[in-house]
């Protein structure tokens, strides 16, 4: 007979999971598992069998080794892309590594998942109205000046395409002066009857007052022996006046860029082209029929086809809307652009603005008395026109955005920058 609290060799007890068997083996007490437990295990023990088996194979230890070094690659070159100057969002900066190595697909179709058409009706966030003694001003001086040789252009007001004028809505205000002559201009405009609550931003430059430089970007077109820096240093900026944004990327802009005698990419034949002279001056056309190289060219920046020609917006703006000109955002077709074009009295126009598909952009400049034109970037990131008041310090003037909605600080040409733009001094 047992004594209390003594259990017998190979006596069953009961516990919370049913019998338990409790025995001594070689290394000590034993316990023996369950059925469904047991199972469990030997089923574990094959998989880790099959995975050591399969581990040994030459080929899978190859593959594995290539996608970790494919990892690696991707993590360096997505950290290199993030960490690029030159300014950019990280989303913006993500979404153009992935262009870059041909995943514009999975890009496009996340973007018109995210995208939102424009509202319908509304009034705009801020005041169009310009100073009251801005365009007085420079009326004025013009009637003065008559008997001299120089005369300044002043722009006559623009009617607006969402029918009554907002106050000061298409009214031209100086926002430059050269030598005491008014040299650029800015409006507003909303851009059609529908989106009643967005403003586009129209400039007006004169060139006999200005001239004209094209900058590369750090990123695109990169690294080149352009002469010329990828920002505005310190040290040249007295005459300051204006700059404003470049093209598509070059891989996507259906042409090349030219600087100070180095190519990238290729100049193609009619293809819509700006082209810097030494003089300063620009011109805008078809590349080999309306503009071509000659030893006075400095620049070229090609982007798409012209969408002014001749003074008419040719039917090609509203044929493969998505694949022609820009499918970023979803391919939406209203969304952020800008355009740049030419006056038959040679000043140069530029506009800008939320809400536009590439018929009312090129509708705003022809507005604005563009006879060539041509659409420069698009998407909200890479908008800009900034003008640059001196306030007693010429050599370091002050940037302002035309246009309070656009997403960069004014300051963005003050340092490296990622994209190519152009650069506005006085003469």
């Amino acid at each position: 007979m047992a004594r209390p609290g003594y259990r017998r060799a190979g006596r069953h007890d009961t516990g919370p999971g049913g019998p338990i068997s409790h025995g001594t083996g070689p290394g000590g007490p034993v316990s023996h598992e369950t059925g469904p437990a047991r199972s469990r295990r030997r089923g574990a023990g094959r998989r880790h069998s099959r995975i050591r088996r399969v581990l040994r194979h030459r080929a899978v230890r190859a593959g594995l080794v290539l996608i970790a070094v494919l990892c690696c690659w991707a993590a360096f070159s997505v950290g290199q892309a993030l960490t690029a100057p030159g300014g950019g969002s990280a989303s913006s900066k993500l979404a153009e590594w992935a262009r870059d190595h041909d995943l514009g697909p999975v890009v496009t179709f996340g973007e018109w998942l995210s995208y939102s058409p424009p509202k319908v009706g509304g009034t705009p966030g801020f005041s169009l109205a310009a100073p009251p003694s801005s365009l007085a001003t420079a009326r004025a001086r013009a009637s003065r000046s008559r008997a001299h040789a120089f005369q300044p252009i002043i722009p006559a007001r623009l009617s607006s395409p969402a029918g009554a004028p907002l106050p000061g809505e298409g009214a031209w205000r100086v926002l430059e002066k050269v030598k005491g002559q008014p040299a650029v201009f800015g409006t507003y405009l909303r851009p059609d009857r529908v989106h009643t609550s967005y403003v586009a931003g129209i400039v007006s430059l004169d060139q006999r007052l200005v001239r004209f430089q094209l900058r590369p970007g750090a990123e695109d077109p990169g690294p080149g022996n352009w002469k010329a820096e990828p920002y505005v240093p310190a040290g040249t900026r007295t005459g300051l006046l204006a700059t404003f944004n470049g093209g598509f990327k070059l891989n996507t802009a259906g042409g090349g860029f030219y600087l100070n005698g180095t190519t990238r990419g290729t100049l193609t034949s009619g293809a819509a082209s700006v082209v810097y002279y030494r003089n300063g001056t620009v011109k805008i056309g078809a590349w080999g029929s309306e503009v071509r190289m000659t030893p006075e060219v400095t620049g070229v920046r090609q982007n798409l086809r012209l969408i002014v020609d001749h003074g008419r917006v040719p039917s090609a703006v509203n044929q493969d809307v998505l694949g022609s000109w820009g499918a970023t955002l979803g391919g939406g077709y209203y969304v952020w652009r800008s355009g740049l074009g030419v006056t038959r009295d040679g000043r140069v126009i530029f506009v800008y603005g939320p809400a536009l598909d590439v018929r009312t952009l090129a509708g705003l400049l022809q507005r604005a008395g563009a006879v060539e034109a041509l659409q420069l970037d698009i998407n909200p990131f890479w908008m800009s026109f900034e003008y640059y008041q001196a306030h007693g310090h010429p050599s370091d003037p002050r940037p302002v955005n035309l246009l309070p909605t656009q997403q960069q600080s004014a300051y963005r040409y003050y340092s490296v920058y990622s994209r190519d733009f152009t650069v506005v001094y006085a003469r």
